[in-house]
């Protein structure tokens, strides 16, 4: 993907920004939101313009003021899968698993009931290779390879994986949200950890920007000539691993399977060559978009692995507008807003929402950077 010089230049920085430490800033605890609100699009929406370096401060549904007639919304139609499992290993001891990414079902296929993938491991002791786990009378699981809580781990099942997952399996929420598991939950997990267009199961983490859309805020979007499409991203747990090098130049991003099908793309490059602007919908919609890049402006249509780390110094070429959460300090969320609009104007823009008490990550508000 191209990248520019290795010294940041706009947006008034110019020197590197490419350590870890760049990347933090100090959140009070009380600030990070533990359930949604009860109306989707009545979070708090601050709106940065990048030109004249301004925050102005909003209601979601105000987006569709916001945006214009004949910018074309970009959203990731992705549906986390309740991958998180609670078992037992052979020993009796509990174990707790979670799979790091749900393999997308062949096409031909209408079922599935043995298949491998990887999986956080966390029980009292590390399992033993070729030891199984047992989740009730209908699935269980033998542990392939690994070690240091990642394993691999074959499945076997009484019936279709999916229709197993959804019956025993649990919304992998993010450790920052917390859950007495003794007690009833504060809100139905398994709905607002949704955005209402999801579509196409595979994904263990949610496009959590999407979550601010109601139903009623679409049509309204659509009513003033706002063009809607949709992206896959399959979110991977990858996205909440820390990055552990000081270098933030040496990650790796853990693959994630993305699919642009024709009609968006179609779609996507008409807009642009109209001059009309792109607006993602989360972090996920913009790897998207900048991996499927042409070279002229537009994207080609395609699916696969995307791996693409976007950090200050990458060179946006599709997209125009961003609709974000506020992320966790040191995230390659964060990296990829802060290429987007700026490092220093960015943390200016979290500073004044931890001021102003905003909430943050998943179930909170958001930003629109245009």
């Amino acid at each position: 993907m191209s990248r520019t010089a290795d010294t940041r230049t706009t947006h008034g920085e110019t020197r590197d920004v490419y350590s870890i430490n760049d990347y933090n800033y100090t959140l009070p605890e009380g600030l990070i939101a533990q359930v949604p609100l009860v109306r989707r699009d009545q979070s708090r929406l601050m709106v940065l313009d990048r030109t004249r370096e301004s925050l102005s401060h909003h209601t979601f549904s105000d987006v569709s003021k916001l945006l214009c007639p004949g910018d074309l919304l970009v959203v990731n139609n992705t549906r986390v899968v309740p991958a998180r499992l609670i078992g037992t290993k052979e020993t009796g001891g509990r174990a707790e698993v979670l799979l790091l990414s749900c393999p997308p079902q062949r096409e031909g296929t209408s079922q599935r009931k043995d298949l491998s993938c990887e999986c956080l491991v966390k029980t009292s002791k590390p399992p033993r290779i070729g030891s199984r786990i047992t989740f009730g009378e209908d699935l269980e699981a033998i542990v392939l390879s690994g070690d240091q809580g990642r394993y691999v781990l074959e499945f076997h099942g009484q019936e279709d994986f999916d229709v197993l997952l959804e019956r025993i399996g649990r919304i992998p929420l993010p450790p920052y949200i917390r859950r007495d598991e003794e007690k009833v939950p504060p809100c139905d997990d398994r709905m607002c950890y949704q955005t209402v267009y999801a579509e196409k199961k595979g994904a263990v983490a949610a496009p959590t920007a999407g979550f601010h859309f109601s139903d009623e805020l679409l049509l309204c979007l659509e009513r003033r000539g706002v063009e809607i499409v949709p992206i896959t991203l399959h979110v991977g747990y990858g996205t909440f691993l820390p990055i552990r090098v000081r270098d933030i130049r040496e990650h790796q991003m853990h693959p994630e399977f993305y699919e642009l099908q024709q009609d968006p793309a179609a779609a996507i490059n008409q807009a642009k060559k109209g001059g009309r602007r792109i607006i993602a919908v989360g972090t996920t919609a913009v790897r998207v978009l900048e991996f499927s890049a042409n070279g002229n402006g537009g994207v080609r249509p395609g699916s696969g692995p995307c791996d693409l780390f976007i950090y200050p110094g990458f060179e946006y070429r599709v997209v125009d507008g961003l609709i974000t959460n506020f992320h966790l300090p040191k995230s390659t969320l964060l990296m990829l807003v802060a290429a987007f609009c700026g490092r220093d104007f960015l943390l200016r823009a979290y500073r004044e929402a931890v001021h102003l008490g905003y909430r943050f990550y998943s179930y909170g508000d958001a930003m629109l950077i245009f």
